[in-house]
């Protein structure tokens, strides 16, 4: 039997099955074969590995269900399964299991199923990735009790429906939530306007360290429009991304209270009503991106006090009035970020500011103001003519009129 505690064979070229030899080593404690061609399935052993702790598969061109033992490996606190070809859905647990997962990662394959029960209860998880496989059904609402350590979240690009859960709201320490290409309805939950972590930029803090900087968090995201991956810096980020769903009604003017956030992602949606009239309290967010909703009024001029703002996408809503000129935005040139608001108008559209392209309200205010001074001049007029109107009408008058001009000629002619 070997002692053999750790194995490190990342990023090598390496090619066929995982060998069952590989069982024998049965301490092994950290396991990374990450960054090969290894394929096939896993071997029927490996649910012997007890003592495994630290386990990175990912990119690879494994395939095949994950054994029904799999729960076995209690000891896990690091898997990492991505970007692989696994398939079927995630084996259930014992009643007995304990879970001491901290980061558990399976993008990228092609699992199905529910959200996986036998997270319930996972105390210590902090980050957790099930993009891009095809699960589906309803979000459960046990995640925001069961689960309160999660940090980052990501069920982007699966099949989820159904609303979003209010008590996601719970999730203190959550300061990356990707739920984007779902088919999520409802509205935004305005509980996310309490999500502690993010409401304070000296909140936003880097993961749990595990064993090396290797094993830091990884994930990837859409980030300014480019999906990128990000490793060991994942965990200074923050944002919120429900991108790609069917979500409805207004933005949550709750979201405004989350100052850490440095990226917003509501794109592609049916969300209507007004953007907050508070955005600009975000002091750090760098990209927001709301287009391809059904947003109507004019772009607060708040949001000119973004002064880390690199990337904005407002375009194909029912925007209207002159787009907000200072800060940041005088950086941001490309039309096309506000192209297909029939209302909008000013730079760097190509559509100047007239009367006609203003927004209902600015033209409602203008009209507002020249209906008032047509009424004082109305009223001037309105005044002399009363008092001329009497003074020549009225015969008496008249002549003490007439006599009073006078002797003020008189006077001033003996002056001169």
């Amino acid at each position: 039997m070997l002692r053999l505690f750790i194995v490190n064979l990342y990023n090598n070229s390496l090619v066929g099955n995982i060998p069952h030899q590989l069982c024998r080593i049965v301490f092994i404690v950290t396991l990374d074969l990450s960054n090969n061609l290894l394929d096939g399935e896993l071997p029927d052993c490996w649910c012997n590995l007890n003592y495994l702790r630290y386990m990175d598969l990912s990119n690879n061109r494994l395939m095949g269900k994950l054994p029904n033992c799999w729960w076995n490996l209690k000891a896990l606190r690091f898997m990492d399964l991505s970007n692989n070809s696994f398939s079927g859905k995630i084996p259930a647990a014992v009643a007995s299991y304990n879970c001491s997962l901290t980061s558990l990662y399976l993008a990228g394959n092609g699992f199905v199923g529910a959200f996986p029960p036998v997270l319930e209860g996972c105390n210590s998880l902090t980050t957790l990735d099930l993009g891009n496989n095809m699960f589906f059904g309803v979000i459960p609402p046990w995640i925001g009790s069961q689960v309160p350590m999660l940090r980052i979240l990501s069920l982007r690009s699966n099949n989820f429906t159904g609303e979003i859960r209010p008590g996601l709201s719970q999730l203190s320490q959550l300061q990356l939530l990707d739920m984007s290409n779902n088919r999520l309805t409802g509205s935004i939950p305005l509980g996310f306007g309490n999500l502690t972590s993010t409401r304070n930029p000296k909140n936003v803090s880097a993961i749990i360290e595990l064993l090396w900087h290797k094993y830091d968090g990884r994930l990837g995201i859409i980030w300014k429009g480019q999906d990128q991956i990000f490793r060991g810096t994942i965990g200074l980020l923050a944002g919120i991304d429900l991108s790609d769903n069917l979500l409805s009604q207004c933005i949550p003017e709750e979201l405004t209270n989350l100052q850490g956030l440095l990226f917003i992602n509501l794109s592609r949606n049916h969300l209507s009503c007004r953007i907050p009239q508070g955005i600009g309290s975000l002091s750090f967010l760098e990209s927001l991106d709301l287009s391809s909703n059904q947003l109507i009024g004019t772009i607060p001029r708040s949001i000119t006090q973004l002064s880390w703002l690199t990337m904005l996408n407002v375009s194909n809503n029912l925007l209207s009035g002159k787009i907000p000129i200072g800060g940041q935005l005088r950086t941001l040139t490309d039309p096309s970020i506000y192209s297909n608001n029939s209302g909008l108008c000013g730079f760097p559209l190509d559509i100047s500011c007239d009367n006609t392209s203003l927004a209902p309200d600015e033209r409602n205010g203008e009209e507002e103001d020249h209906w008032m001074y047509y009424c004082v001049i109305a009223g001037i007029v309105s005044g002399l003519w009363l008092w001329f109107g009497m003074l020549f009408t009225v015969k008496s008058r008249r002549c003490r009129f007439l006599s009073f001009v006078d002797g003020m000629q008189c006077k001033i002619m003996k002056k001169l």
